[in-house]
């Protein structure tokens, strides 16, 4: 296979978007939004439509975050969802989680269309296969389930994939779209709305109803909290959520016919769908998934994703690759509310699960029917502070994981005997240096970046990502440049600089 392309996403190389970095931040607001993704924007819209002044407060670009780094399916169907979501919260739970998805589908549809929002939204059936006997009849009830929670689902035995499927759920009418088009569409009506929009503006904490952020602070009578991870630590969302991510590739379809509908494999979740861009038919696949800053070979896994999409999806070669960040609850359904139950005027979205396009768009609207004083029948549902006895056993068990990297990956550090003059180009590694543990990289040109290996939200030690170069946190998904800058939250500062050695950072 020929070599990989750096790592670029598709919808952010192909969606240019105006320059927000000089937007000054606006000393009040009736609600601030942190987060320019698609829970942030859809939440703002909405609220600016109906007479609230708002500002949104993005830490880098509107929709290059992890809403521009995505599949983007637009879908009710998330994998093999409801059979398990009727087991563990029974069916009328199912009903309203599969009409409020639904419902964020078709929202899309008509806004995009009412806006005329050229995204690319485009109808495509959505099947979740398997490839083996064992799992045949979970699909079938997953079918059966799905069709009672009121989608267009059932079970067929074959899929247009050059997959050996032995059967498939399969659910009508759903739809994949270019998210960042999307995104960029909903950020221009929130200014015609009258709403503002900063770039480059990470909020770093909340003092009662003001936020503080890199460049000024805002006073706001509501706050939102749409950073995908929760930036801020009341509540401990950190602890209540599983950061992972899934590796994507994309570029043109071999034969030049792109697949028709998106597709799942239920048991190694490598997922397909198509896209079409200036003509030229494409497929992007997905999969590869793993938890962030786990001790994997990331640019192998990206090699295997790219190797059977070219055997089973017709890709015919790279041009785009890249990493969906997500987060899954410990019951498997986001949280959408009120940041914690005494709050009355912080508010949370995050734990889409892999399914942000239609999940977020939920969350915008359950968020501003709260803030507005209304109703949403799905606010129950998705409220963050809800109890479930079974989660308490599942908290218990990813907080062990937690504490496996934090324990285990300092015992193992301590005994490197790696040097920082050891390391090649190329090469990165945890070494102690001054009595101190040191993240250090080498790039291709032999200069050494140095920054402090401890995560600043809690002190877990971080991992090299040789795929895009990052330090990553197994911990909770914190990641950082090989300059030490936040790229991904839930830390706020970076990466402790200097004193290390040689070269930037160092």
């Amino acid at each position: 296979m020929t070599a990989l392309p750096a790592p670029l996403s598709l919808w952010v190389d192909t969606a240019p978007a105006p320059d927000r970095t000089g937007e000054p931040v606006p000393p009040e607001a009736d609600v601030a939004v942190l987060g320019a993704g698609i829970a942030g924007l859809t939440t703002a819209l909405l609220l600016a439509r109906a007479g609230r002044s708002v500002v949104v407060l993005e830490a880098e670009r509107v929709a290059a975050g992890v809403s521009g780094h995505t599949t983007a399916k637009v879908s009710a169907q998330h994998g093999a969802k409801y059979a398990e979501l009727t087991s563990r919260h029974g069916a009328a739970a199912a009903k309203v989680y599969a009409h409020s998805q639904a419902d964020a589908l078709e929202w899309i549809a008509a806004t995009s269309a009412e806006l005329a929002i050229d995204c690319g939204f485009t109808r495509a059936d959505s099947y979740v296969y398997t490839t083996r006997q064992r799992t045949l009849d979970s699909l079938k009830r997953e079918a059966d389930a799905a069709a009672a929670a009121g989608l267009p689902a059932s079970f067929v035995d074959d899929v247009a994939l050059d997959v050996p499927a032995l059967g498939a759920v399969r659910t009508t009418g759903q739809a994949h779209f270019h998210p960042r088009r999307w995104l960029l569409g909903l950020a221009g009506q929130v200014e015609r709305a009258g709403g503002t929009i900063v770039e480059n503006a990470r909020a770093t904490g909340l003092n009662g109803r003001t936020v503080r952020t890199s460049r000024g602070d805002v006073v706001a009578g509501d706050v939102v909290v749409a950073t995908h991870y929760p930036v801020l630590d009341r509540g401990l969302y950190f602890a209540r959520l599983e950061p992972v991510r899934d590796l994507v590739v994309a570029g043109p379809a071999a034969g030049n016919a792109s697949p028709d509908g998106m597709f799942l494999d239920a048991d190694t979740h490598h997922s397909v769908r198509g896209y079409t861009e200036n003509g030229t038919p494409m497929v992007i696949a997905g999969g590869e998934h793993y938890r962030v800053g786990a001790h994997v070979h990331v640019e192998r896994r990206y090699r295997r994703l790219a190797g059977w999409a070219d055997a089973h999806a017709g890709l015919h070669r790279v041009t785009h690759r890249w990493s969906a960040h997500d987060l899954s609850t410990v019951d498997k359904l986001p949280y959408v509310g009120r940041y914690l139950p005494g709050t009355r005027n912080l508010w949370v979205a995050t734990g889409f699960g892999q399914w942000g396009m239609t999940g977020g768009t939920v969350a915008g609207h359950v968020l501003a029917a709260r803030i507005l004083g209304e109703p949403h029948p799905a606010a129950d549902l998705y409220d963050p502070n809800r109890f479930d006895a079974r989660s308490v056993l599942d908290l218990a068990e990813d907080n062990l994981t937690v504490a496996k990297y934090l324990i285990g990956d300092h015992v193992a550090a301590l005994r490197r005997t790696a040097k920082l003059d050891d390391l090649g180009p190329g090469d990165a590694e945890i070494v102690r240096t001054g009595g101190e543990l040191v993240a250090a990289y080498r790039d291709e040109a032999g200069q050494l970046h140095t920054v402090g290996a401890h995560c600043t939200h809690l002190g877990c030690l971080v991992s090299f990502n040789d795929a895009e170069k990052t330090w990553d946190c197994p911990c909770h998904g914190s990641r950082f440049g090989v300059d030490g800058e936040v790229v991904q939250g839930p830390a706020v500062r970076p990466l402790r600089r200097g004193g290390f050695g040689a070269g930037p950072g160092g």
